[in-house]
Order: structure tokens, then sequence, then C-alpha cells
């Protein structure tokens, strides 16, 4: 038993560096399952898995690092125009604006112009550490590719030596990985698409009334749809208000709407449909997930930590159920 701890040790830190690509090709590896097990019987299953990881790499990894050029140029972008001389002309309307309502003069750019410039600096300033980690960000990506052929191509083996090292009974794991599986599938295929169609309608409506950097705040609010009730809230809320205060009624009172009726109603019509239909998970449990996974795993905490605390729900409801079989 030590030695094996000791080597479970040592192995975790071998994959500490690039934990995040491994929980990514596992949970990648998931979602392409079905996939290959219906075309595996043509063409066998490692010319199968091999066409599968090529797909993978031109649907998703394409697409995404075209997505993140694409927001990161937003966010220079946005951060340069907090570190220019401009700063004051943003904040001008809304200085003026409180001042109107307050009947005196107040000074918001002596106050907010230091701390956009200051956050706008650390921004930038980053740019070079982002450049440098582009080698690990190969090397992990490598990994993950590497990794996915093999789970995807030798999954069902690894799924029944689990089984056999598992000392439990078998019905106890049979209900235990059904639900567990169940889990998974919602918080993948349910709140994690969810949040992806969410963030984009809000998304729209950001473009149809003239905010600039439209795709950096369409990601954030994809991230932030995650969360249950906070939501696509804390970018379109404030964004509408900001237009009310500028003069731009129109814009403003039909973000509002939008994204009270539109994008409200997707959230409360979209999650009991697909989320629901796998698993009922409690909101709790994904925003304590969301949370600290993110913390926990980075990144890949976002899906991975609902994931773990509904599986310990899940653990902990079988344990009672099969009490009297353990």
């Amino acid at each position: 038993m030590v030695l094996i701890a000791l080597l479970s040790y040592l192995t975790y830190q071998l994959v500490d560096p690039y934990l995040q690509f491994i929980i990514g090709a596992f949970l990648l590896a998931y979602v392409l399952v079905p996939l290959q097990r219906r075309i595996e019987p043509r063409y066998g299953p490692t010319i199968t898995a091999s066409l599968v990881v090529v797909g993978a790499v031109l649907a998703l990894l394409i697409p995404f690092f075209v997505l993140i050029v694409a927001i990161a140029g937003d966010a220079i972008r946005f951060a340069s125009g907090l570190a220019a001389d401009d700063v004051t002309g943003q904040i001008d309307p809304v200085e003026d604006w409180i001042s109107s309502q307050l009947g005196r003069e107040v000074d918001l750019t002596a106050v907010v112009a230091p701390r956009l410039e200051g956050f706008a600096e650390m921004v930038l300033g980053t740019a070079p550490d982002i450049i440098g980690s582009l080698t690990n960000l190969t090397v992990g990506l490598g990994l993950a590719a590497f990794l996915l052929f093999y789970l995807l191509r030798d999954g069902d083996r690894l799924v029944d030596w689990s089984l056999r090292v598992t000392p439990l009974p078998d019905a106890v794991q049979e209900t235990l990985y059904g639900r567990i599986n169940d889990i998974t599938r919602a918080v993948l295929l349910g709140h994690v698409l969810v949040a992806i169609i969410q963030g984009g309608i809000a998304g729209l409506g950001l473009l149809f009334v003239g905010i600039s950097n439209v795709l950096l705040w369409t990601g954030v609010m994809i991230l932030l749809a995650l969360l249950p009730f906070i939501g696509t809230f804390l970018v379109w809320g404030p964004a509408a208000i900001y237009l009310l205060v500028v003069g731009d009624v129109v814009g403003g009172s039909f973000l509002i709407v939008y994204g009270t009726i539109v994008v409200g109603v997707s959230d409360e019509y979209l999650r009991p449909v697909i989320v629901d239909r796998y698993a009922e998970i409690s909101p709790a449990v994904i925003v304590i997930g969301v949370i600290g996974g993110l913390s926990a795993f980075g990144v890949m905490g976002l899906f991975v930590g609902p994931i773990i605390v509904g599986a310990l729900k899940a653990s902990i409801e079988v344990f009672d159920e099969q009490y009297k079989q353990l």
C-alpha cells in the first residue's frame, strides 16, 4: 500500500504540469466515444480513432484558435483604449450624468482613470508572457491529441480494467457509474451547451446595439453563463445602463428588453429541456463546482468541477442505497 501511494504521488507530479490538457482529453473522449463506436466496425479501431482525432482537431482546435486570436485582439484594443489619452473622453458622459443627478460637480476622472490605465498596462504587459507560454501550450495540445487517440481506441479496455480493480460489488458499480455517466452528460451536453447558446444570443444583442469588442464580451458571457441565475446579466446589464447614461435610450431600452426576455427565456427554456433530459443537478452543485473547479484546475475546472461535486453526491446516494451489499 505504501508503494502504491508513493507511486501515485510521483505519477501525479509527472502529470500535474499538463493536468488541464489530460482532463480535456478525457472529457473530449467521453463526447466522441459514440462516434468512435459508430464508425469502428467499418474501419477498425486504430484507423477510426485516427480519423476522429484528426476531425476533432480540424473541427474544434482551428476555430478555437481563430476565436481566441480574435478575442485577444479585442482585449488588447480595449486595453490600449484605456491606456490611451481618450480615457477621459469615455468617462465624461457618465460623469456629466451623475453631476446632473446630484446637482454638484463630480470628478470621476481623477479616481477612475488612473486605475483603468493601471489595469490596461497590466493587460498589455502580460502579452510577452502569453507568447512565451505558447511552447507549453503546443506540448500540452500534442499530449492531449495523443492521449485522445488511445482513449478512443483502447477506452473499453480501460473501463473494464477499472471495473475489475474497483473493490465494489458489480451491482453497486453499475448503479454508481450509471449515475456518474448521467451527471457527466448533463454537465457537458447540458450546461456547457446552454452556456454557449445563451452567450451567443446575448452577444447578438450587444452587436445589434453597437457595443464595441463584441467577441471579447461574448466570450466573457459564455463563461458567466455557466453560473446559474447570475450569468450573462453581468455584461449586458451594465452595457444597457451605459447606453442609457450616454443618451442612447433606444439602444439601452432594447438591450434591457432583449436581455430580460430573449436571453432570460432561453435560459429558463433550454436548461430544463437539455439538462434535465440527462440528470437533475442542483444549481448549487453547478455554482460550487464551477467556482471551485476554476480555482483548482484552471479553465478545465469549469467543466470537471460540477462533475466532481455531482459524482460525490451520487456516490453518497449509492452508498446509502446499497449499504447492505458493501
